[in-house]
């Protein structure tokens, strides 16, 4: 049976008894039912991760106790921050995890001229909250070590003057450019797609205004969701880990 791999946002110390977080506690007692004595690996987002065994456990608590430390790295040599029009319902939830999974570095959701969807104030903050725990539980299934950032949603526009070295790209049904034709990311790279509704004309002059560069993935026209979990595997491919 394979060790549930688990976040604990906090220190560890190998042989020093840990109280896990309440979200570390929901899934370890509630869902997964482990008792005394069982083992967990966790992680705490700064590299490497935990051999544990539960001390103790109940429904509101569970204590812990690091025994071995594993230097095991599972990142990506590519770092990769998408840029995402924030997509209506599960959609957007479904390309953060998916997204996580494939080794994303960062996440900003962006609110563009077609987006469709209006959250402000306490909604959200919420929501960003709910996004953030999404990569969290994506980092868990897919046994990385490091936490993908979701930053605070953002205008287009806010996110596209940041100063970045990385190189950026936008994806764009009549490009010129494939991801074979691009150089090699040598500072990472800045990937932004679109709504479902797509980038206005007058967003894409910006992008290009930018230094965005438009690239194709063939002659079909994917859905957002599809279209960034595309470019990923692409972009992993041929500059990071992933492997035919």
């Amino acid at each position: 049976m394979r060790i549930p791999h688990i976040y604990q946002p906090s220190d560890l110390i190998i042989n020093q008894p840990t109280e896990l977080s309440e979200d570390a506690v929901g899934h370890i007692a509630r869902v997964l039912r482990m008792g005394e004595g069982d083992q967990v690996s966790l992680f705490n987002g700064q590299g490497g991760e935990y051999l544990a065994t539960i001390e103790s456990v109940s429904k509101k608590s569970v204590t812990v106790v690091p025994t071995d430390f594993i230097d095991k790295c599972t990142e990506s040599p590519l770092k990769v921050h998408l840029g995402q029009g924030i997509s209506r319902g599960e959609k957007m939830d479904f390309t953060i995890q998916k997204s996580v999974e494939l080794g994303v570095s960062e996440i900003t959701p962006l609110f563009t001229t077609r987006c469709g969807v209006k959250l402000s104030g306490d909604r959200l903050a919420k929501k960003h909250q709910q996004w953030q725990k999404i990569a969290i539980s994506a980092a868990e299934q897919s046994g990385r070590n490091y936490i993908t950032k979701i930053h605070t949603p953002m205008t287009l526009e806010q996110w596209l003057v940041q100063q970045s070295e990385e190189l950026k790209l936008t994806l764009h049904p009549r490009a010129t450019h494939s991801i074979k034709t691009l150089p090699e990311p040598n500072h990472g790279v800045r990937f932004l797609v679109g709504p479902e509704g797509g980038f206005t004309d007058e967003e894409m002059h910006s992008t290009s205004e930018h230094g965005f560069v438009d690239i194709k993935i063939g002659p079909r026209v994917l859905r957002t969701e599809t279209a960034a979990l595309t470019v990923l595997s692409a972009l992993q491919l041929q500059f990071g880990d992933l492997a035919l």
